[in-house]
């Protein structure tokens, strides 16, 4: 009965003529963004960052999660009519969706994937409103020990599931936390890394760093690909229910997909791209015909897209009860909250608890609004999807520009969007992931803060760290996912090495 007064409470925040467009602008926002391949949830939070400083921490968290979960959706609409994911979580939907439309059945695909992605994060939001109290209470008997071992833990297991090699990912976790430490000590006041610029005493900013390394970048990379996209504009509504036993034949494949979503979305370090591409090899595992995917299964549509939409909404479980973010998006959204004054953890449902149920009631909107606007408006986004990149690019760059500019009204901010979008592309070239470079540069200052303050407690005793049953195990987790894969990579040259 408290959760369903505490929902009741949540609803009522939500349902004020502000929320409501601030949820309706995200969500729409979001799949506009998702349909353009190869922008993204992640540009559209990052542009609008700025716009949260002149927002009430209501409006502000309810639009870019709406932005977030938007995202999910649209991806998947440039993904099978084109085939060409809008989103990395929808490149899973090309194998079957895209074949389903070259089999002239777009619209059963679109459909699919409408319904699929709002009854799966339906599921997921469930999943928060049960268990995200139960995780919060947990949590309030993490000290110093236990907040700097589940931060590292995440840290790791950011670096460990990254796409590519670990040791470029541990390189991009690193290189994020030695930029987080850039600024004023905590703790002795001492200046670090300034290099005798003044506007670094302060830190650098976490606008201006996502605007360059994820916009700026993003920008930079995907105008050296196709100059635009081509698509059928004309979709009928009539044409977009599956048949009988194409339903039966998604039911399956949807709850795997939903409970996999789900369960890989509450992890740190995982997301809805890790959580879509495991629903796939999964259901084709269990299928008793794997040979019809890739060729237009439908169950090879609704397993991806229910585990990415379910992983959406369940990526906000970490973010929110122990303020480690899943993925680079919940790092943003993460970051966002601390814009507000207020810190994500333990205690964010006790002190904000109005905050906390708003943003849980404004997702059933949120995806009632998702599932209004991906039907009836999928011709609207594949006209949209035509755009030529030559046009649509200059236009987020002024907004770039622009939205940081905003935050402290000086022009140094545009001045470390250019060089941290530099950094980015430089990355993409050489293959570090960008991801765990900003969890490391945001989870960088509170893991260090946490390692002080026990090392203090302790008397410099690092063995303290062992003491604790939740710290020795983060400990022990993180130790295994960095010396595992170095052993078995070793095991694997020398093996290769025999045999020559």
């Amino acid at each position: 009965m408290e959760i369903l007064s505490n929902i009741a409470g949540g609803f009522a925040t939500v349902l004020t003529v502000q929320n409501l467009l601030f949820c309706f602008a995200g969500v729409a926002m979001g799949t506009f963004i998702g349909v353009l391949p190869g922008l993204g949830a992640m540009l559209g939070i990052a542009l609008l960052l700025p716009v949260t400083y002149y927002l009430t921490p209501e409006a502000a968290i309810i639009m870019l999660a709406g932005i977030y979960y938007g995202g999910e959706y649209g991806g998947s609409i440039s993904a099978i009519l084109i085939n060409v994911p809008g989103t990395p979580s929808s490149a899973v939907a090309t194998l079957d969706g895209h074949e389903m439309t070259k089999q002239g059945r777009a619209a059963v695909a679109l459909f699919t994937s409408a319904v699929a992605s709002f009854a799966a994060g339906s599921v997921g939001i469930v999943l928060m409103m049960l268990f995200s109290p139960l995780i919060a209470q947990f949590a309030l008997s993490f000290g110093s020990l236990e907040y700097f071992s589940v931060l590292l833990l995440g840290l790791v297991g950011a670096a460990s599931v990254a796409k590519g090699a670990r040791v470029k990912a541990l390189l991009a976790v690193v290189l994020g936390v030695l930029l987080g430490s850039v600024g004023t000590d905590i703790s002795t006041g001492v200046q670090r890394y300034s290099f005798g610029v003044p506007e670094f005493i302060t830190g650098i900013s976490l606008v201006a760093l996502a605007m360059g390394v994820f916009g700026f970048a993003e920008i930079v990379s995907s105008s050296e690909g196709t100059a635009g996209a081509h698509g059928k504009a004309r979709i009928r509504l009539r044409d977009m229910v599956p048949s009988r036993a194409e339903i039966r034949a998604s039911l399956g494949p949807f709850r795997r997909g939903t409970a996999v979503g789900a369960f890989l979305g509450a992890l740190p370090g995982t997301g809805p791209t890790i959580a879509s591409f495991m629903a796939y090899s999964l259901e084709k595992r269990v299928s008793r015909d794997p040979g019809r995917f890739g060729k237009g299964a439908i169950e090879g549509l609704v397993a991806p897209e229910s585990a990415n939409n379910a992983a959406a909404q369940t990526a906000f479980i970490p973010t929110l009860t122990l303020g480690i973010p899943g993925t680079a998006t919940m790092a943003l959204i993460l970051g966002a909250l601390i814009i507000q004054g207020i810190q994500p953890g333990p205690r964010l449902m006790v002190e904000n608890e109005e905050l906390f149920w708003a943003l849980i009631a404004s997702f059933w909107i949120g995806n009632l609004f998702l599932l209004i606007l991906n039907i009836p408006l999928v011709g609207l986004w594949v006209r949209l999807v035509r755009i030529p990149y030559r046009f649509l690019f200059p236009s987020i760059i002024c907004l770039i520009s622009l939205g940081v500019y905003s935050v402290q009204l000086s022009p140094f901010g545009v001045f470390v969007v250019i060089g941290t979008g530099m950094l980015g592309y430089g990355m993409r070239v050489v293959g570090i992931p960008a991801a765990p470079f900003l969890m490391g540069f945001i989870l960088g200052p509170p893991m260090e803060e946490n390692l002080r303050r026990a090392l203090m407690l302790a008397r410099g005793d690092f063995t303290v760290f062992v003491t604790s049953p939740i710290s020795a195990v983060c400990v022990l987790l993180a130790s295994a996912a960095i010396v595992w894969p170095t052993m078995t990579w070793g095991y694997g040259a020398l093996k290769r090495r025999r045999r020559v």
